[in-house]
């Protein structure tokens, strides 16, 4: 009984200082934060998957339906809302993503997949440096996205590795102090979904490359990770 309190201690402080960094790794006020990367790592016409997760982008949704053997769509959200309750800080985005591929069966259980897509963002932030004064941020962005992946799928675990090649147009409101562009970032990902069958919790570990930083002036965000719980409908097991 006391290795078992003991354990559970042990848990809920690495819980804790999980929640804690990724608080601290979201508290910054980047003009660019990668969202979660959709892999559904697809099996069969009609499968269904839906995920939702919580993480360095603060809260992600995730649908996807495979339309024929080879053919699917896939559909992307994430959200923010955060406000300090001692300051005037705060930190909102949304960001809309769809997007049509290609996946393929390689055995009973490899995949490849690749998906194409657009997506909309906002973002608005406000942070204050004490004597240096306030950092305000509010801005629009267009993303072209290229996302090609390979997988395996079993009863128990499903697990991909995918690099979304993501061009973003940067469009900054009046009184901001960065230009409009056009860059691209190279992000790649780990994705881990543990469980049975049709529900599964997934964790998805990257990072977001800038392509020629140095000519960026603006800032992003380049930790990815994201945890949270992943349903399938209509997956045919072998």
């Amino acid at each position: 009984m006391r290795n078992l309190a003991k354990l559970k201690k042990e848990v809920s402080f690495y819980i804790i200082m999980l929640f804690s960094l990724l608080g601290f790794l979201s508290s910054c006020s980047p003009e660019y934060i990668p969202n979660m990367v959709n892999t559904p790592v697809f099996s069969n016409k009609e499968e269904f998957q839906a995920t939702v997760a919580t993480g360095t982008s603060n809260f992600d949704a995730h649908l996807g339906y495979a339309i024929t053997d080879n053919i699917a769509v896939i559909a992307s959200g994430s959200y923010a809302d955060q406000t300090n309750d001692t300051t005037d800080e705060f930190h909102k985005h949304l960001i809309l993503e769809g997007g049509l591929g290609y996946y393929k069966n390689l055995s009973d259980a490899g995949r490849i997949e690749v998906f194409g897509g657009y997506g909309i963002g906002q973002i608005q932030t406000l942070e204050d440096f004490g004597s240096l004064g306030f950092e305000s941020v509010d801005v629009n962005y267009n993303k072209i996205f290229l996302q090609p992946g390979v997988g395996a799928v079993t009863d128990f675990f499903d697990g991909s590795f995918a690099t979304r090649l993501s061009i973003i147009q940067m469009l900054p409101s009046e009184n901001s102090t960065i230009t409009e562009s056009w860059h691209m970032f190279i992000e790649p990902v780990v994705t881990a979904k543990i469980g049975y069958r049709y529900v599964k919790a997934v964790i998805q570990i990257g990072y977001s490359f800038p392509v020629n930083a140095d000519n960026i002036d603006y800032e992003h965000q380049n930790l990815i990770l994201n945890f949270g719980l992943n349903i399938n409908i209509g997956r045919d097991y072998f």
